[in-house]
């Protein structure tokens, strides 16, 4: 039972009001915090709630915040609808946490990889790993954009390039691309090992698992490459900072914002309906101009300048890599062990 049930059976304030006033019914919504939370309460969902005469509880946390929560309340949850990153979004769905999405008219206008390969959850945004650069580093150097993820092994940057720990999608994703560029992939990791150490590895000045530290090495001059995500370079740029983000010729990395109906909600119906409600283009506009994420929904129209900085419309997203995390998620523990061994020893 949830904990507002239990409220309710003891407050006269979870009875509708004789003037109408009070919801019917509340939505537990687990997503992130921070500018994530203030778009959906104060612009995103009041047009939903009153849609629906329903409520909505916001419980901000990170994706491992919030997929321990679904397990710690696996059979009793609070939780109606979650967004988590996708590789936390995969093992939720294996654990047997998210119910199937009911079929809709609006899915018929969602590109065919924010539906994740499952029934029991879709993206509701887009954010591509590629090579984010400064300009005006590469300008004053006479160094041409970068095009490649074999850059990030280019001698020339020696002691400029940082690259996330594999803890972080940005950096798993850039091991894996570099295993593919030399035969390998998910199954065989080994050849993007062995360039880290004896390729990349010499290149990189940090490992740096925050965005905050690597926007401030960016305006330090200290870092001009790294493997970074869209969203997050279209934050620091729109800060005034020259930088540019690159999608690589080989193809940037789909990171999927997924969402999904929680197994075992009580408000299954208004579950659904949300998440139809955050494809919608209208909403798909609002997740892109304040967050950065592009859109899923494949007739939301971006101004131009806006879906330049975005991975946005269908030459960028079917260039987009998905990466399997049915083989990464199980492997990942000891890939990360690996990791501090060799390559940030």
């Amino acid at each position: 039972m949830k904990l507002r049930s239990l409220l309710c059976g003891v407050a006269a304030a979870c009875m509708l009001s004789t003037a109408g006033q009070a919801a019917d019914r509340t939505l537990y919504l687990g997503a992130y915090g921070g500018s994530t939370e203030k778009l959906m309460m104060e612009v995103i969902l009041p047009a939903w709630k009153k849609a629906n005469n329903a409520d909505v509880v916001y419980v901000p946390g990170n994706s491992t915040k919030t997929l321990a929560k679904l397990q710690a309340q696996k059979g009793k949850q609070e939780l109606d609808v979650v967004f988590l990153d996708d590789g936390p979004m995969y093992q939720a769905i294996s654990l047997g946490l998210c119910a199937p999405i009911k079929d809709a008219e609006i899915f018929k206008d969602v590109y065919d990889i924010a539906k994740m390969n499952t029934e029991k959850a879709v993206g509701v945004g887009f954010v591509a790993t590629g090579l984010a650069y400064d300009k005006e580093t590469f300008k004053k150097n006479g160094w041409p954009a970068p095009t490649s993820w074999a850059d990030l092994a280019d001698p020339k940057y020696k002691g400029k390039v940082v690259v996330p720990p594999i803890t972080n999608t940005y950096g798993l994703h850039a091991l894996i691309m570099t295993a593919r560029l030399r035969g390998g992939g998910e199954n065989n990791i080994d050849p993007g090992f062995k360039a880290f150490v004896e390729e990349v590895g010499p290149n990189v000045l940090t490992f740096e698992p925050s965005s905050g530290k690597m926007s401030e090495l960016f305006q330090n001059r200290e870092a001009a490459l790294s493997v970074w995500g869209s969203g997050r370079l279209k934050s620091l740029a729109d800060t005034g900072f020259p930088g540019g983000f690159v999608y690589p010729k080989e193809g940037g990395v789909a990171l999927m914002v997924g969402t999904c109906p929680v197994a075992g909600s009580d408000v299954p119906d208004l579950a659904q309906s949300l998440i139809q409600y955050l494809l919608t283009p209208e909403v798909q506009t609002h997740i892109a101009t304040t967050k950065g994420w592009g859109p899923t929904n494949m007739k939301t129209k971006l101004p131009k300048e806006l879906g330049d900085s975005l991975p946005y419309g269908p030459e960028k997203i079917n260039a987009l890599n998905a990466v399997d995390w049915n083989i990464i998620n199980p492997a990942r523990a000891a890939w990360t062990k690996r990791w501090t061994r060799e390559v940030e020893q």
